[in-house]
């Protein structure tokens, strides 16, 4: 599975693309959407800082509470570092913003493994009445550790996360921090974390505020299962989503094993490679709890004795 498809909301408000030059639409009010702005990926005839510039100027952006980065020019071969320079440098033009996507682009205009990242945290010292922050792309991505008091939600969605990246948000201080989610990848493209690098998170000294936890998309999903198992966090957690990953029996194991998991409110547990009995057995464990789970797309079970692992991750290159 690739991504496919632009975000349709952001902090709860509806996506409106800032129309291309030589466009005339009618602008919506300012705090009504969520903003994309956007150029061709191939071949634009106009730079993203060009299209940021004309929105600076075309609305009243101190309304404006949510900005999309699309497509920039040639993501596949340049990072956005002068997407992040412009929005920082217009942090005083933005004094409402509070959530903010960069690199909604879907495989169409580059797939997102290929898409070029880099040094994003800048942008939470930059806003610090920010509460929705997301990136999508692992490659070159950096995120140095952050203190941010008003972040409620941070989503990073790769195909493959660099170790480095998973320290440095395991090390920044986000007590506000609700909803965490993590798409690790797979090692082919890039991921090389280590459950140890998760330990800041499970522990969840540095998140008192957790309450949804994904560490998604991974191919050491059954290690991070086991972790979890016995994870402080998950105590105060109403979400655990372990989904699109490799899970398999031993995972799912670990899970059933482990502390108890039936204050949840949901277990998400989709694109998975457990057998029918092992499914059987979280089922029947679940039941009669309020707990949602989610056990869809089962896609094989996993054969110890195969040489060969055939699992793999739902999002990748």
């Amino acid at each position: 599975m690739t991504v496919s498809d632009h975000l349709q909301e952001l902090c709860d408000l509806p996506v409106f693309d800032f129309p291309d030059t030589g466009k005339p639409v009618e602008l919506p009010a300012p705090a009504s959407v969520a903003w994309r702005i956007a150029v061709e990926s191939y071949d634009s005839d106009e730079q993203w800082e060009e299209a940021f510039a004309r929105f600076l100027a075309a609305v009243d952006t101190s309304g404006v509470r949510a900005l999309i980065v699309g497509a920039w020019s040639d993501a596949y071969d340049n990072g956005p570092e002068p997407v992040v320079s412009a929005i920082t440098a217009a942090r005083d033009r933005l004094p409402a913003l509070r959530a903010l996507f960069i690199g909604d682009i879907t495989c169409d205009e580059c797939e997102i493994s290929w898409i070029n990242q880099g040094l994003v945290s800048p942008l939470l010292d930059a806003f610090p009445e920010l509460e929705e922050f997301g990136v999508r792309g692992g490659q070159g991505l950096v995120f140095e550790p952050v203190r941010h008091g008003k972040l409620r939600s941070l989503l990073v969605q790769t195909g493959g996360l660099g170790a480095a990246v998973v320290r440095g948000i395991a090390a920044s201080d986000l007590p506000a921090l609700e909803h965490l989610d993590i798409w690790l990848g797979s090692s082919g493209y890039g991921a090389d974390a280590e459950v140890s690098d998760l330990e800041p998170i499970l522990t969840g000294t540095r998140l008192p505020g957790l309450t949804y936890l994904g560490l998604c998309n991974s191919d050491i999903q059954d290690r991070i299962a086991e972790a979890v198992s016995g994870a402080p966090v998950v105590a105060r957690l109403e979400t655990l989503d372990l989904s699109m990953g490799t899970l398999s029996d031993e995972g799912a194991e670990a899970l059933l094993n482990g502390q108890p998991l039936t204050h949840l409110r949901k277990l998400d547990l989709h694109h998975h490679f457990m057998g029918e009995p092992m499914v059987e057995r979280l089922t029947a464990a679940f039941k009669g709890t309020d707990v949602e789970l989610d056990l869809d797309e089962q896609l094989g079970e996993r054969d110890p004795d195969d040489e060969w692992d055939h699992r793999y991750t739902a999002v990748a290159e």
